[in-house]
C-alpha cells in the first residue's frame, strides 16, 4: 500500500544507517563525559572518544539543546545536564541487586555446578535473599532467608571486612564472645576482628574451607553500588573435597568477576574509567 499523502516517507536506506551513525557518535559523547566524571573540556572530551574536537561540539550543542549537557556561560568545562540526571536516577531507582544478580547467579551454577546464592546485611546479620542450586546439589542448612555467621561464613566476612559500620562490628564481637574456643583459636589473638577485617580488604574478597559448616568450603565477592558503598555479596560453596576456594583459583575467579558484573550494572564506576 502506497502511504498516504500526507505521511512521511520512510528513510533510505543511506538515511537509516547515517541516522544511526549519529546516535552512536551522541551516545559516545554523553558516556564519555560521564566517565570522566561528568564535566570536561571539549578538547579533553574528543581525547578521551577518538573523535575531531569540531564534531564533538557540533554534538555537543544537540545535546544542549535536549539539556543531556549543560555549559556554564564562559566556562570551557561541559557537564552532564538536567535530562541526564533524570535518566540516571530513574536508572538507579531500578537498580536492586537482588533482580541485576540473578543472571550471575544461574551463569555461576550452570557453569561451575555448585551452589550459589546472593546475601545483603540485614538486622541479624548477612542474609541470603537469592540462592541457585546445581542439579546435584550439596546439603547444606541454607536457603533464602537463612542467616550467616560474620566471623567463620566467607559471606560475613566480606561484609566484616568492607563495610565500616560500627553495628556489624558489634554483631561480631557478640559472636566472637559466643564462639567455643576451637574456633577462636583459628584467628589472631591479639586482634581477631581486625586481622580479619585486614585480610579481607587485602585480597578483595573471602574464603573459607570447614569454618563454618564441616565439610564445606566458600568464597565469596562484594558488589557495589553507584556510590562504592558495599550492598551484596556473592557467594559460591560446595563439599570441600571437590571444592577449590582458592580466591585465584577457577571458581574464585569466576565469582570475582561475576561480582563485578553485578557491580557495573549498579552503576558502580571502578574498573569502567
Amino acid at each position: 500500500m502506497a502511504p498516504a499523502d500526507n505521511d512521511p516517507a520512510p528513510p533510505r536506506p543511506r538515511e537509516r544507517r547515517q541516522r544511526v551513525q549519529s546516535a552512536v557518535t551522541g551516545m559516545a559523547v554523553l558516556k564519555g563525559l560521564a566517565r570522566l566524571g561528568g564535566r570536561a573540556s571539549l578538547t579533553a572530551l574528543a581525547t578521551h572518544i577518538g573523535e575531531s574536537p569540531a564534531k564533538v561540539h557540533r554534538y555537543l550543542v544537540s545535546l544542549i539543546e535536549e539539556e543531556l549537557v549543560a555549559q556554564e556561560p564562559g566556562s570551557p568545562q561541559y557537564q552532564l545536564g538536567v535530562e541526564a540526571l533524570h535518566i540516571g536516577l530513574a536508572a538507579m531507582r531500578q537498580a536492586d541487586p537482588i533482580r541485576v544478580a540473578e543472571p550471575a547467579l544461574i551463569r555461576l551454577r550452570e557453569r561451575l555446578e555448585v551452589t550459589c546464592f546472593i546475601a545483603v546485611m540485614g538486622n541479624k546479620g548477612p542474609t541470603i535473599m537469592r540462592i541457585e542450586e546445581p542439579g546435584l546439589p550439596v546439603t547444606v542448612n541454607v536457603r533464602a532467608g537463612s542467616v550467616l555467621s560474620l566471623l567463620w561464613s566467607a559471606t560475613g566476612r566480606v561484609f566484616l571486612g568492607m563495610l565500616d559500620d560500627s553495628r556489624v562490628r558489634a554483631l561480631a564481637e557478640r559472636e566472637l564472645g559466643n564462639a567455643p574456643a576451637d574456633l577462636r583459636a583459628l584467628l589472631d589473638r591479639k586482634d581477631p576482628i581486625g586481622a580479619l577485617r585486614r585480610e579481607v580488604q587485602a585480597a578483595g574478597c573471602a574464603a573459607v574451607r570447614d569454618t563454618n559448616l564441616k565439610g564445606i568450603s566458600a568464597v565469596s565477592a562484594p558488589v557495589h553500588d553507584y556510590t562504592g558503598r558495599l550492598c551484596a555479596v556473592v557467594t559460591a560453596l560446595g563439599a570441600t573435597g571437590g571444592f577449590d576456594p582458592a580466591i585465584d583459583g577457577p571458581i574464585g575467579s569466576a565469582v570475582r568477576q561475576e561480582a563485578r558484573a553485578v557491580s557495573t550494572q549498579l552503576g558502580h564506576a571502578d574498573g569502567r574509567l
